[in-house]
């Protein structure tokens, strides 16, 4: 984050461009050459330093390019958009520029041009290109606020995972003051949030740079940007890679069933973690004695009732304890000290009843699980920073039809977490704003498919087997729908996998450079292990 502000305020007077008025939602796309070949000003380049707290390494340049804030008016208000670019390694051998989103949908790529999830190969190659889609960090962010304690007024009377009809009634009416906020507050850009609008922006930005075709690399909800842009601009398809996949049909025509089946995806990652813990055992996986899934539901089902104080006097909820593991889940580097903390949580509850009992050593590493991990994460790759901004509903509520009834969201957690005890009410609590939200999918304009158009190269769907955030069944789904597509698979329970093994990037590099598709049906694994043998 200090990163993004020290740039932010170098650049300050570049970030001039803002919202116009509002529009009507403009009609369908024309995914024809000639629509997607209409002159643009080139990106206007200039030197700068991603951390200014070091030496410029001097490869790297900044821009703000400006796009239409509604495309049914494309000569009228511009927003800009924030770009940073790493240049190839190898000018001589540059094939072209290789554009990254991590996600979110709200994840900033800005610093992803700095990423080192890619081989030196494709360093050399492509010029990588990072940005914050419009109304993310450093491009016009779409704010609901106009000052933190404003905003914490109304977040700090949510329940991320509400039980009780108190806590239920306080979190929807905290919700409708949100939305209520966003609506009086956000201006025109909330009309133009949809994936449909950063794909339009992401084809200028590629004529921008003077490429004549798209390669690009999408993680998570940047799936769906590789996946809508693929369908919009087929011919315009050099290499496209997806990466932790959404269901792009489900996800554009039924917002409700896709997060209930997101629920599903975590407590599928949820029950294999604990499997392979306590098939690592103690000391490997430190929650790995005894009946690991037995211990967890108990802890779960305890904190549905009443937190648990610790000795350092903060309090384990049931929010801040399913928020920590779904974060878990997300990086296999996080799932040792998750196991950790849950054989830390278990020794105090145990104490605790039974009070003879000293206070246990390890006390203290049940600390993590006391802090709740912002909601807005939780599709977001582990290396992407919050921004202060309202771009994670933004997107979603205009993607992603929801039902106008905010009770629907309470009648949804009831019924999910039968099957999803863990996650299924953390879930159906994730979007109950898309009820009441300004610029709701059935008013704006958005891609709702088809998705079956194909691309001269196949587009690389990467899939982890327990991606919690993704299932893989999610990915399976996007591999059948595009019209052109392989699907690779890695054995592991973590969200997106480029950059986690070694397998995998050979085979992203060859994809990338060569364009050598890869062969379908293969099973990766990473390079670490959750749980690595204690020396």
């Amino acid at each position: 984050m200090s990163r993004i502000t020290s740039l932010a305020l170098a650049v300050a007077s570049a970030f001039a461009l803002v919202a116009g008025t509002t529009a009507a939602a403009s009609a369908a796309p024309d995914p024809g050459a000639a629509a997607a070949e209409a002159r643009v000003d080139p990106v206007a380049w200039a030197p700068c330093n991603p951390d200014p707290s070091k030496p410029d390494p001097g490869i790297y340049d900044c821009a703000v390019y400006p796009v239409p804030l509604d495309y049914a008016h494309p000569s009228g208000e511009k927003i800009g958009i924030a770009m940073m670019r790493r240049r190839a390694g190898d000018p001589a051998k540059r094939i072209g520029s290789l554009f990254l989103n991590p996600g979110g949908p709200g994840g900033s790529g800005y610093l992803w041009a700095t990423t080192t999830r890619f081989e030196p190969e494709v360093q050399a190659r492509f010029d990588l290109i990072g940005f914050d889609p419009r109304g993310v960090g450093l491009s016009n962010p779409l704010k609901c606020f106009g000052t933190d304690e404003e905003a914490n007024g109304v977040f700090d009377r949510l329940t991320g995972v509400p039980v009780t009809k108190a806590e239920i009634d306080g979190t929807l009416a905290a919700t409708r003051d949100y939305t209520d906020a966003c609506d009086r507050n956000a201006g025109p850009l909330i009309e133009h949030m949809s994936t449909e609008n950063v794909v339009r922006d992401l084809d200028r930005m590629r004529r921008g740079v003077g490429d004549r075709q798209l390669s690009f690399a999408g993680f998570s909800y940047g799936t769906l940007i590789g996946a809508t842009y693929a369908n919009m601009y087929p011919d315009k398809v050099r290499a496209v890679i997806i990466d932790g996949n959404v269901d792009p049909n489900l996800r554009l025509h039924d917002g409700l069933e896709y997060d209930r089946q997101r629920a599903n995806g975590f407590e599928l990652a949820l029950d294999e973690y604990l499997k392979r813990c306590e098939a690592a055992g103690a000391p490997r996986c430190a929650f790995g004695a005894g009946d690991t899934r037995a211990k967890f539901d108990a802890i779960r089902d305890h904190l549905r009732t009443s937190p648990v104080t610790l000795p350092n006097g903060t309090q384990v909820t049931l929010s801040s304890f399913t928020s920590q593991v779904a974060n878990a889940l997300y990086a296999q580097s996080r799932q040792a000290p998750l196991a950790t903390s849950l054989q830390a949580l278990d020794d105090v509850l145990r104490q605790q009843k039974a009070p003879s009992l000293a206070v246990p050593k390890n006390a203290a590493d049940a600390d993590p699980l006391a802090v709740t991990v912002p909601a807005a994460l939780r599709e977001a790759p582990a290396d992407t920073p919050y921004s202060a901004d309202d771009s994670y509903y933004g997107v979603n509520c205009q993607d992603k039809p929801y039902p106008s009834n905010p009770r629907a969201f309470v009648n949804a957690a009831r019924s999910w977490e039968r099957d999803a005890p863990t996650f299924g009410r953390y879930q159906a609590f994730d979007a109950p704003a898309c009820a009441t939200w300004p610029a709701p999918a059935r008013d704006v304009e958005r891609y709702t498919g088809p998705w079956n158009r194909r691309t001269a190269t196949p587009v690389m769907v990467i899939g982890n087997l327990y991606d919690p955030a993704t299932q893989y069944t999610f990915a399976q789904r996007m591999q059948r729908q595009l019209g052109s597509a392989v699907l690779v698979s890695v054995d592991v329970i973590e969200h997106c996998a480029v950059g986690r093994s070694k397998e995998l990037n050979k085979l992203v590099t060859s994809y990338l450079v060569g364009r050598q598709v890869p062969a379908p049906g293969q099973l990766l694994k990473p390079d670490a292990e959750a749980f690595p043998p204690v020396a």
